[in-house]
């Protein structure tokens, strides 16, 4: 390890944090390493409910490190799917807190979160296309959040827009003076560690899955998918614990 990433864990929640300040956290090949390790640490732990990702600086990730690109094998393509992924089905939820601006690949990054928040000082582009290179990769979670028409807007153009817009168009959670962006990150991570694990994995998958699925089964499907869990031992918990007017077990 060089120290590109660093991982802390207080009260439930592990902060996973850029540390390349030197070159605005771009995606380098030892960063993504760093990162995926860093990552699946985190996933494997079982004190880790609720996963954070931030960075340092005043750049949250500039996207990929194009002193590495035009070398064989496309470095960044390696492992950057493979991170995105790791984010985007982490059973956990994942928190991005944008330190400041993003751009290009780095946005792929704020796409997978669950939640994104953002000072309202930061900017952000979609920088590929005034490369002649194409935001293909990020485009898969980038496209599950934003309207056609921004994506075409955004993605077409390369045109640098505001956090207030970002939150306009699905790609942040929230956009806040900078001295409430920690307020604003706690009030999210508390409120998600009062869940239940397995609930919270399983609302994941339903938010993501259920607007697939036509009326007549969704419905059908998610009635089963309710009984299993009222009848499950967290949900039993659960339940218990709200009846004794106690925090259920797995409150940290």
């Amino acid at each position: 390890m060089t120290g590109l990433v660093h991982k802390e864990l207080a009260a439930g929640v592990a902060t996973i944090t850029l540390d390349s300040p030197h070159n605005r956290n771009a995606l380098s090949v030892a960063l993504l390493g760093e990162l995926s390790e860093q990552l699946k640490q985190a996933l494997d732990e079982p004190a880790a409910r609720v996963i954070v990702l931030t960075a340092t600086g005043t750049v949250f990730c500039s996207g990929a490190d194009l002193k590495e690109q035009g070398k064989p094998g496309a470095p960044v393509t390696a492992s950057f799917p493979d991170i995105m992924e790791l984010i985007w089905e982490s059973p956990k939820p994942v928190v991005c807190r944008l330190n400041g601006t993003a751009r290009a690949g780095g946005l792929g990054l704020v796409a997978a979160c669950d939640f994104a928040i953002a000072p309202l000082t930061a900017s952000f582009a979609f920088t590929e296309v005034r490369l002649g290179v194409a935001p293909a990769m990020i485009a898969v979670p980038v496209l599950r959040r934003l309207s056609a028409r921004a994506a075409a807007e955004y993605l077409l153009t390369g045109e640098v827009f505001d956090a207030a817009r970002a939150v306009e168009i699905g790609l942040l959670s929230r956009a806040v003076p900078e001295d409430e962006l920690d307020a604003t990150v706690a009030r999210y991570t508390e409120m998600l560690v009062k869940g239940g694990p397995e609930a919270l994995a399983i609302t994941k998958r339903l938010v993501r899955e259920v607007p697939a699925m036509s009326f007549h089964e969704g419905l059908r499907a998610m009635a089963e998918l309710s009984a299993e869990r009222f009848t499950s031992e967290e949900g039993q918990e659960g339940i218990a614990a709200f009846k004794a007017k106690r925090p259920p077990a797995w409150t940290v």
